[in-house]
């Protein structure tokens, strides 16, 4: 009898030390990697997750502002810490899917290197015109713009930005030809669109909806697979007749590569429980996102996929960063 007990411990002791090693984690503080300057949209997103995060795990969530390289330093800097989950980064869609299409020599691979815990926000673009310019539809713009081929420009916030790859999908969909004006970033593509020295700009929902609900830019457009209930008259580029314009500058927690499953779970746990949080979700929406809060394993499906999508864009436009 002891032997056969004996051997029945011995046969569960390797799942009752996975247990206790979860319910041991986290044993330190966590820290959550913004892999920009403090202050804008990813650490306000990054923040707002944290404090609840913090509370269902037990240890505080520490914010901390890695910039730099459009997010890249940040990224490279979770990618080579200790997979042992104590160490996180808010990542976005620039760093992971577009940026590697981009850079001569990427210090990572985001498909392999990173352990993807939960995609948090996905944030579209408002398609606006400069005021007076006339188009009062998306489709009425098409037909300039291929009237007038190159003699349209839109603005981004940079060469490389999600706001340019934006507009480069845009032109590939329509079948359009634009110029590309870039801009060190979106608040001063917003003044040149208001002063009609550019004439179209594809810019994330928070950089226009100001002006576009004080009646100072038109909307034609969002960018986002259905509509979103901040700004529910205006239509999705689909059903304003561009087929696949499809652009959200997402949000999402990572860990290095590796990363136990057990403890995988328990972070994605806890940023979900962050996500259902009431004033988190008032605090998110805002931003003029919608809250995805998908599983790992999905996360990880859709990096694969818009890498492969925003690589596509880039090898059609021949941009390249040196």
């Amino acid at each position: 009898m002891m032997n056969r007990r004996t051997a029945l411990s011995v046969l569960a002791l390797p799942a009752l030390i996975g247990r206790a090693q979860a319910q041991a984690f986290p044993d330190q503080p966590v820290r959550l990697v913004v892999p920009f300057a403090a202050g804008g949209p990813a650490d306000l997103i990054a923040r707002t997750i944290g404090r609840v995060m913090s509370e269902k795990l037990g240890k505080p969530v520490v914010i901390e502002a890695r910039a730099g390289a459009g997010g890249l330093i940040g990224i490279d800097h979770v990618v080579k810490s200790r997979p042992d989950g104590h160490t996180l980064v808010l990542a976005s869609s620039g760093g992971m899917v577009i940026l590697p299409h981009l850079q001569p020599n990427m210090p990572y691979d985001p498909r392999t290197d990173l352990t993807p815990i939960t995609q948090v926000l996905a944030v579209p673009q408002i398609v606006s015109v400069a005021p007076g310019l006339g188009p009062r539809n998306l489709a009425e713009l098409v037909a300039m713009a291929k009237a007038r081929p190159g003699q349209l420009a839109y603005g981004s916030a940079g060469i490389g930005s999600s706001l340019h790859l934006a507009g480069e999908l845009f032109k590939l969909r329509a079948g359009i030809d634009l110029t590309h004006i870039p801009f060190r970033g979106a608040a001063p593509a917003v003044t040149e669109l208001l002063a009609g020295r550019i004439q179209v700009l594809l810019a994330d929902v928070p950089a226009l909806i100001g002006q576009v609900r004080g009646g100072q830019l038109p909307a034609l457009a969002i960018t986002s697979p259905q509509r979103l209930a901040i700004l529910p008259d205006l239509p999705t580029a689909e059903e304003a007749g561009v087929p696949g314009l499809v652009s959200e500058t997402w949000y999402g927690v990572l860990g290095p590569a590796n990363l136990p499953a057990d403890r995988v779970a328990i972070l994605s746990a806890a940023t979900k429980a962050a996500l259902e949080d009431p004033e988190t979700r008032r605090v998110l929406l805002d931003q003029g996102g919608r809250i995805v809060a998908s599983n790992p394993d999905e996360f990880g499906s859709f990096i694969r996929s818009a890498y492969t999508s925003w690589g596509e864009v880039v090898r059609a436009t021949g941009m390249r960063l040196e």
